[in-house]
């Protein structure tokens, strides 16, 4: 399936696929926050309606950022994870963070991320580690 896409330009093409109001958000959830049914990403904070994380769920399975799968002791129910391409988006998470952290606070109760000030490739990597080790127990 070509996907469309406004220009080659690499900044215009990730924003095509994780620039809308919602996909890095759903990303945070599973990322940072370890959410995997739909049920779970759809009790955010931010409140996503149903169809809407459908429709982005779809789409970031079909840019290969998350896959689907079935829970092991429940064929039933779904669940979504990070592929190692969404789990490298990490470092945008921790960047939208930090500079949120930094800049929004005058405009909004900003909530407090532990350690967020901390060396940033530490935080990279022990995210990306600690989601890392959450999918093993899934294999």
């Amino acid at each position: 399936m070509k996907k469309e896409f406004r220009s080659g330009c690499p900044i215009s093409s990730t924003l095509d696929v994780v620039g809308d109001k919602w996909s890095l958000l759903i990303i945070r959830d599973m990322l940072l926050k370890h959410k995997k049914t739909f049920k779970e990403i759809s009790y955010s904070d931010e409140r996503i309606a149903p169809s809407i994380l459908s429709a982005r769920l779809k789409l970031l399975e079909s840019y290969k950022l998350i896959f689907k799968t079935k829970v092991p002791d429940n064929k039933k129910e779904n669940i979504y994870l990070l592929t190692e391409k969404g789990i490298r988006l990490a470092p945008i998470i921790i960047e939208f963070s930090l500079w949120g952290n930094s800049n929004m606070g005058e405009f909004n109760e900003i909530d407090d991320i532990e350690g967020l000030n901390s060396d940033k490739s530490y935080i990279m990597q022990s995210v990306q580690d600690n989601y890392d080790s959450m999918l093993l127990d899934f294999h």
